[in-house]
């Protein structure tokens, strides 16, 4: 008899009053987890070995476990969610069935390469497929996702213009009046499409290298104190420290900090609880203290989970609809979709290994059709997560991994998942 490994994961969540999370305050809202890891190995020496005897050791096992789990629920009063994970071959099934054999095989030669641990997940509008993790990633593992954080930050501005509290085509001076006359001027679409003319890449970060305790309003003065560098709708130019400014016009209109409307918008709708903001720097990957930035990097410092995204792209797949309630409008979606840069010169951009796509807002257009309708976007990040979401279908995935330096040799691998995705996928 071959041996079975069984892993039983358990997360109890707790609520509580202004309990930080990650070391962000999340008001009414904070979780706390656990996970236990219960195996059960069968195995029988002898090959005529008495499956009656076996039977029955596992019903003892069961029984214990049934009890374990009642007494638990009984002391801690709280919701127990009880998760299994196979072990199928190289990787961990956390969640639905086994991956494409072809995904398997291309996350196999990306674990060959160097990549360490990763999780690929993927799914069809309101279901998950599969989440499957490589390399030795633990579930729920929180990663930095560089450039994918911007999807996040455009459908946070999409559910405050759902609000009647901004507009992608009025000036941004509407809410930031302090700002020089010339960046005034500009527009959420402008920023958010990364066609406003500030200086992307090739660029010094500056935002990047701006204090993490001074507040976003502060950080766009500094980003719009610089002078323009194309006119403003013509060319797209990758990495802007522009989403900065972009955060100041939302803070302004809501009157609540980034976080907090992060979190009213998309992280509690979509239990995105293990999803938080932070200053990115190139120059450290220490994490500077979240409880005291005010002026997280918006273009890439969010760190999050690979379920979670993959939470995102579900509701993106059904339209702003998830879990019976509506998180965006469909119009929301459209624009958040929609190729923003058809027209505009497009500036190489080697933080994108993706040959010749063009721009949504906070997203890449991978393809299109006659009409203009993107046929796939994502977000990739430099460290290498890979979100994308092809709206027709209703079909997405992630390949969520964390290789601060050369992500991209990876991609020959990531593109196969993805292809392996669409072509083997169970819904097919």
């Amino acid at each position: 008899m071959k041996s079975h490994e069984h892993n039983i994961s358990i997360t109890y969540i707790e609520d509580k009053d202004d309990t930080p999370v990650n070391g962000q305050s999340i008001s009414k809202e904070s979780e706390l987890f656990a996970e236990l890891n219960l195996h059960f190995i069968e195995s029988a020496k002898k090959p005529k070995a008495s499956l009656k005897g076996v039977g029955y050791l596992r019903r003892t096992h069961m029984n214990m476990i049934g009890i374990f789990f009642l007494a638990l629920g009984v002391v801690l009063g709280s919701a127990v969610v009880v998760q299994a994970t196979e072990v199928a071959g190289t990787y961990a099934i956390e969640q639905g069935a086994s991956l494409p054999p072809a995904a398997v095989k291309a996350a196999d030669a990306m674990v060959a390469k160097g990549s360490g641990g990763f999780s690929v997940g993927i799914g069809v509008r309101d279901k998950v497929i599969s989440l499957a993790n490589f390399g030795g990633i633990k579930p729920g593992a929180q990663y930095p996702i560089a450039s994918a954080s911007k999807f996040l930050v455009a459908a946070t501005v999409m559910a405050v213009v759902d609000d009647g509290r901004l507009q992608l085509d009025l000036p941004i001076s509407t809410w930031l009046p302090k700002l020089p006359q010339v960046a005034g001027k500009l527009t959420l679409r402008h920023l958010l499409s990364q066609t406003s003319g500030l200086a992307g890449y090739k660029g010094e970060f500056y935002d990047l290298a701006q204090d993490h305790r001074i507040t976003l309003e502060q950080s766009a003065m500094d980003v719009a104190q610089r002078p323009l560098v194309s006119v403003p709708g013509e060319v797209f130019a990758y990495g802007s420290p522009g989403f900065q400014v972009v955060g100041a016009v939302v803070e302004a209109a809501t009157g609540n900090r980034w976080a907090q409307v992060f979190q009213e918008k998309l992280a509690a709708p979509l239990g995105m609880s293990r999803t938080y903001w932070t200053h990115l720097r190139l120059d450290t990957t220490a994490e500077l203290p979240v409880a005291e930035t005010l002026n997280p990097v918006l273009q890439g410092g969010a760190v999050s989970t690979a379920r979670d995204y993959m939470r995102f792209l579900s509701m993106i797949a059904q339209e702003g609809m998830y879990e019976g309630k509506r998180v965006l409008s469909r119009s929301s979606v459209d624009e958040l979709l929609k190729d923003q840069t058809p027209r505009a010169s497009m500036t190489p951009a080697d933080a994108n290994p993706i040959e010749n796509a063009h721009y949504s807002l906070g997203n890449w257009c991978e393809g299109w059709d006659k009409t203009g309708v993107c046929l796939r976007n994502s977000s990739i990040g430099a460290f290498g997560v890979y979100p994308w979401i092809e709206r027709k279908t209703g079909r997405f995935g992630i390949v969520f991994l964390y290789q601060r330096e050369n992500a991209f040799r990876l991609w020959p691998e990531i593109e196969a998942i993805r292809n392996a995705a669409q072509v083997d996928s169970p819904w097919k």
